[in-house]
């Protein structure tokens, strides 16, 4: 079994579901996931789990991440994007751009968003896009998410490019919305580009094309998918307590942080063979998911 993980170019078109068929057949693996689901419309870094990398897929769920975006001014969906059905569609009258940079960099820090209609998100047991099609609008909560930097990159016409990186839960079609009524006019997502997610970054993707030539130098170590983690490099000793459940006092240095820190583990050989939760309260470090041999065999 391949254990490792990818940094896949998902081309607009393709659902993540079809990303996920498309290098299970390539790798000819049953295991397969992914972390932060793209729209089929958008294009950009889609993380992807082969093997026992997948048990690591929970801890890309908090990733930040960075998008380029198009904000369509003049007309409004029913999805947020311009895939959707017109619902209103006016003349613009461009404002003037010192104006359309304040109102973008406006959302810096963040700010309650309501999630749109066309999402995965559930209510009642039913996922919010069913309810859309079905014709019916529910109420939606509006939730805080954080934007710890946007800024304007170019305007043509009726159309603002945007960058933005965000919290988890953060709806670009929702924001592109929500700048248009700031500017006080409709607006849609017309283009979208994830360009990172977490240490993913877009210049490092790899295409289908590309896989399907050379399947192997695509590939990369599970513990890259970990990397924004510290590392703890632990002894012979340390690591066979670890392996076998029992917690130890590292003799590696771990920075104080959160109560409980997540690390990555490295045995004396410097393998890494899974995750452990560091109390530096007490200086304890217990293990939490254990690869027993390495990334060939997980306990």
């Amino acid at each position: 079994m391949i254990s490792a993980v990818l940094n896949f170019l998902k081309p607009p078109g393709m659902t993540s579901h079809d990303a996920v068929s498309f290098v299970r057949h390539t790798y000819r693996q049953k295991r397969v996931g992914h972390s932060g689901t793209l729209d089929p419309a958008a294009a950009g870094v889609l993380p992807i789990y082969l093997g026992y990398a997948t048990r690591l897929v929970e801890y890309g769920d908090s990733f930040d991440k960075t998008y380029r975006a198009e904000v369509l001014l003049g007309i409004k969906t029913d999805t947020g994007d311009d895939t959707g059905a017109v619902m209103q569609q006016t003349t613009v009258n461009l404002p003037p751009l010192q104006r359309i940079r304040v109102v973008i960099e406006s959302f810096q820090g963040g700010y309650e968003q309501v999630p749109p209609m066309y999402s995965a998100l559930k209510i009642d047991g039913k996922k919010l896009y069913e309810l859309a099609r079905a014709g019916k609008i529910v109420q939606r909560q509006a939730r805080r998410i954080e934007i710890p930097s946007i800024s304007l990159l170019a305007v043509h016409d009726c159309r603002l490019t945007i960058e933005v990186s965000c919290s988890k839960g953060t709806y670009i079609r929702t924001l592109c919305e929500d700048i248009g009524e700031r500017l006080s006019m409709p607006a849609t997502m017309s283009l979208l580009l994830r360009t990172r997610v977490g240490p993913f970054a877009v210049n490092q993707s790899v295409s289908m094309e590309e896989i399907a030539a050379e399947p192997e130098q695509a590939l990369m170590p599970p513990e890259f998918a970990v990397s924004h983690l510290a590392a703890c490099n632990l002894s012979e000793t340390e690591s066979i307590d670890l392996r076998h459940g029992r917690q130890v006092r590292p003799g590696c240095l771990l920075k104080d942080g959160d109560d409980a820190q997540l690390v990555r583990l490295y045995d004396a050989k410097r393998t890494f063979f899974g995750m452990g939760r560091f109390d530096s309260a007490d200086g304890i470090l217990k293990p939490i998911k254990i690869f027993s041999g390495g990334m060939d065999e997980l306990c």
